[in-house]
């Protein structure tokens, strides 16, 4: 039975956890077939267990890498080409939290680490995602993973919000050099969305500041991502390029203060680096007060 993607070849980063799991099984059910990368080999391999449970393994292939490094990241475009036979969409959606804390405790090498997943990762994934489309001629659909930190004030750490800014712009400013060749580039900006990477597994705590914060009475789900991807990749958004989609449940219609900006701020007594569902380990550190 065919679905919404059939026929089409997707390359999804962070594929194993959250987002980039939903989108997966996802583009799967569309009959799509499908590269995931991760750097936690562990969530790849639960991933692909999903997968087969739903019958649909043979479509699906994981490969181990990091997004900040370019030899796995044109990996993944290759294994593609290589087990499916071309690329018609990448959804450049690996992602970490990065460096928190007052940005006067911050350190380079957080920063560095923050921009290098966030930033470069998605450029990574442009640059060779549309160096195969191009040679295939037949066009394609790149999604970006921002956020609503990245587009304005009060929704993220400093190093993450000025990154998912970033990704904003690259986005819009590739649609425009893309189009010729028809390869839409958009990006999806979610709010606040249950996953292991924002919850941190305090799934009763962030389901309070939900109710706190968001207007919509619902909390967002790795699915309502998902489903705006698909909706990105197929051809129902034929002429949409350039944009930012937004998936927030009203948060920035009322102005999102997610974290309070105050000196008192639970985001201000700490600082570190959140390494997310990478496996890679994290730093907390105690703020020393003025």
């Amino acid at each position: 039975m065919s679905g919404r993607l059939d026929g089409k070849v997707a390359v999804i980063t962070g594929g194993g956890s959250g987002i980039g799991r939903a989108t997966t099984l996802t583009f799967l059910r569309e009959s799509a077939r499908v590269v995931i990368g991760d750097l936690n080999e562990a969530g790849l391999a639960e991933t692909v267990a999903l997968a087969r449970a739903q019958g649909h393994a043979d479509r699906l292939a994981p490969l181990r890498g990091d997004v900040s490094v370019e030899r796995d990241v044109a990996g993944l475009v290759e294994l593609a080409v290589d087990r499916f036979q071309g690329l018609d969409c990448i959804f450049n959606n690996a992602g970490v939290g990065g460096a928190f804390g007052p940005i006067g405790e911050s350190t380079a090498e957080e920063w560095d680490f923050t921009f290098a997943v966030l930033v470069r990762g998605v450029f990574l994934g442009i640059k060779h995602a549309s160096n195969r489309m191009k040679a295939q001629g037949r066009g394609g659909s790149i999604i970006n993973t921002a956020s609503i930190a990245g587009i304005g004030g009060g929704g993220g750490p400093h190093a993450y919000s000025a990154a998912k800014a970033a990704v904003v712009n690259l986005t819009r400013a590739v649609s425009v050099e893309l189009a010729a060749q028809r390869i839409r580039v958009n990006a999806i900006a979610p709010g606040m969305i249950r996953t292991p990477l924002a919850t941190g597994g305090r799934n009763e705590a962030w389901d309070r500041l939900v109710r706190e914060r968001q207007p919509w009475p619902e909390p967002g789900l790795p699915q309502h991502i998902a489903d705006t991807a698909l909706f990105l990749a197929g051809e129902e958004s034929r002429f949409i390029t350039g944009q930012v989609i937004v998936v927030d449940g009203g948060l920035t219609a009322q102005g999102p203060d997610l974290f309070g900006h105050d000196a008192g701020s639970r985001m201000l007594r700490k600082a570190g680096l959140n390494t997310g569902s990478t496996g890679l380990p994290g730093t907390v550190r105690e703020v020393r007060r003025p």
